[in-house]
């Protein structure tokens, strides 16, 4: 029998002392590894339940690809409140724990905003605009994930909508806030105030969730966190550069990503195609007509005057006329 080495021994001891307070003893927890099978990647990975989760609704082929890179984008967008979450509960937080978080979720953006001409050149526009039908009223718009990615990066009055912002009092509550903010007007008929069935669905499953994060997070979003930093701390020229180009990265460039799948599909020569959920895509998706910044103290005046039309013309633009 082979001997026992020290550093074995030593760390038998240190497993001991991990276990004693659990109820268990050491030699239960051996017993457990020896009758425990070898782990693979696709049982750690759950790999079969995964792949069984693209459940189309109609024969059409493209609707595969479709439904799988939504859920693609979800699991980043779990990965984005992940990060977001360590900034938000960090007890100590450091400029370059702040700032490598800010550049971790950067980069998930990026991956998802460069992978989108999977959604732009990558399906049929026939087959989209008939399976679409069946996926009504169902719509991009209801993704929860993303909204939270929004209130924990900034204050509801941020999110409100440009024409009402300005007109907003100081003490306005989370709820007033809420009830105004950008992203309802994109599923609403402006002339009558009706709400479509997208978002009437939408608030009745996420209203209460919504609400209950942005008073958990009231004080203590990403950018109320920066501006909580020390002067010398709110002046790093890495942490100013990670926050402005997150800012254009989710309120620009991910925004014109959109807007390119939706004119190839959703454009005809009769005019516009009217989107899943009856949202106002036109009105609804382009960065200028919303203006909205999560941090807003970055940017000048004329910066924000021109928001998203900068870009315009190096993301949106060029792509269209590549088609």
């Amino acid at each position: 029998m082979e001997e026992i080495t020290p550093e074995i021994a030593q760390k038998v001891r240190q497993l001991e002392e991990k276990f004693k307070n659990s109820g268990q003893d050491l030699g239960s927890y051996l017993d457990g590894l020896l009758h425990d099978r070898y782990l693979t990647y696709w049982d750690y990975i759950s790999l079969d339940t995964l792949l069984s989760l693209q459940k189309t609704k109609t024969h059409f082929p493209d609707e595969e690809i479709f439904i799988g890179y939504h859920q693609i984008t979800e699991l980043f967008f779990k990965l984005i409140i992940h990060e977001q979450k360590q900034i938000v509960e960090a007890e100590n937080l450091t400029v370059p724990f702040f700032t490598e978080k800010l550049n971790r979720i950067i980069r998930y953006f990026r991956v998802l905003t460069g992978s989108f001409d999977i959604m732009i050149r990558g399906m049929e526009r026939e087959q989209f605009l008939k399976f679409r039908m069946a996926l009504l009223p169902a719509s991009g718009f209801q993704s929860g994930q993303f909204r939270m990615i929004e209130i924990y990066s900034t204050p509801l009055e941020n999110l409100v909508h440009m024409e009402i912002r300005k007109n907003m009092p100081p003490e306005a509550s989370i709820e007033d806030l809420y009830e105004n903010i950008y992203w309802k007007r994109g599923a609403t008929d402006l002339s009558s105030g009706e709400k479509t069935l997208t978002l009437k669905q939408f608030e009745e499953e996420y209203d209460p969730k919504f609400l209950a994060l942005a008073n958990r997070v009231k004080s203590k979003t990403l950018y109320q966190i920066y501006q909580q930093l020390s002067s010398e701390e709110k002046n790093n020229k890495n942490l100013i550069e990670a926050l402005r180009t997150l800012d254009v990265t989710v309120n620009v460039n991910w925004l014109l990503m959109h807007i390119g799948a939706a004119h190839r599909y959703l454009m005809s020569k009769k005019g516009a195609v009217a989107a899943t959920g009856g949202t106002n895509w036109k009105d609804f998706l382009p960065p200028s007509f919303q203006r909205i910044s999560f941090f807003p103290e970055l940017w000048n005046e004329e910066e924000m005057k021109e928001w998203g039309k900068e870009w315009v013309d190096e993301t949106f633009n060029k792509k269209m006329h590549s088609n």
